[in-house]
């Protein structure tokens, strides 16, 4: 990129990956229930539209030992146009996403000298549990670790999920390597692989890369909850985790969701 330019933008038709989920929240129905217009496009779906920009700023090295923080403030629905706008600052890029006139989604992202080093044996290695129940104050306690049971996406799913979140940078099929925006969809599964949830909403995450993951690796988290309180007659859930791709950390992720929203009485 020119380093004249103040700012990067980016177009993209959302889409909703996520209609036929158990998490009903993506379904319009079910999403009206809790004051939305329609069925959310998935928050992980956001930040990975949201990638796009410092990809496009820094290519690989960003893949490879990038930062990105992305908190979701209105929803984003299918079909609508999301409008991204990175702004150029001294520590990195400051990204906006804007749909239907309103400011949806914020973030910041940058490109440290060098990865962190995170020791894997401080993050506990559990398989996900045998059994899944509905949800309730025991499942998420906090200090608890969580595993999850392994994902890959290789040949065809990988070329699905991009095509499902739009993405236009060839690096990925090019270089063979896994899209960033696969890391907190494997942070989803920390929680839905632990139990049975209702609706829920992903609120952010926090993710600093730590190597570039391949097309076709078996991903896992090591998470540990940090955080179980309530706000506003939401259930709040933080987990701090590491994201393995074949057993070697790919990302270190702070991940926040709402896994019991409040439902709204209707008018």
């Amino acid at each position: 990129m020119d380093s004249k330019t103040a700012s990067l933008t980016y177009r993209v038709s959302a889409y909703n990956t996520s209609k036929l989920s158990e998490n009903k929240i993506h379904d319009d129905t079910v999403a009206r229930k809790f004051g939305f217009s329609g069925g959310l496009v998935p928050g992980v779906d956001v930040m990975a539209y949201m990638m796009h920009l410092p990809v496009e700023k820094w290519g690989r090295d960003f893949l490879a030992r990038g930062l990105i923080e992305a908190r979701f403030v209105k929803p984003v629905y299918d079909g609508e146009i999301a409008e991204l706008t990175g702004q150029e600052t001294g520590n990195g890029l400051t990204i906006e996403l804007h749909s239907r006139g309103e400011l949806c989604a914020t973030g910041t992202a940058s490109l440290p000298v060098s990865a962190p080093k995170f020791v894997l044996d401080d993050y506990k290695q559990v398989a996900a549990v045998a059994e899944r129940k509905p949800v309730s104050a025991s499942s998420y306690e906090e200090g608890k670790w969580l595993g999850t049971i392994p994902r890959d996406w290789s040949g065809d799913a990988a070329k699905e999920y991009l095509a499902d979140i739009r993405e236009t940078d060839p690096i990925y099929l090019r270089e063979g390597l896994g899209h960033p925006g696969l890391l907190p969809r494997v942070m989803n599964k920390v929680l839905v692989d632990n139990a049975i949830l209702g609706p829920w909403i992903h609120v952010g995450t926090r993710m600093q890369l730590l190597s570039a993951g391949k097309i076709g690796d078996e991903l896992t988290a090591r998470a540990k909850v940090t955080g179980n309180y309530d706000k506003k007659g939401h259930r709040f859930v933080e987990l701090d985790a590491l994201v393995l791709g074949n057993g070697v950390p790919l990302a270190h992720c702070w991940h926040i969701a709402i896994v019991q929203p409040r439902e709204q009485t209707a008018a």
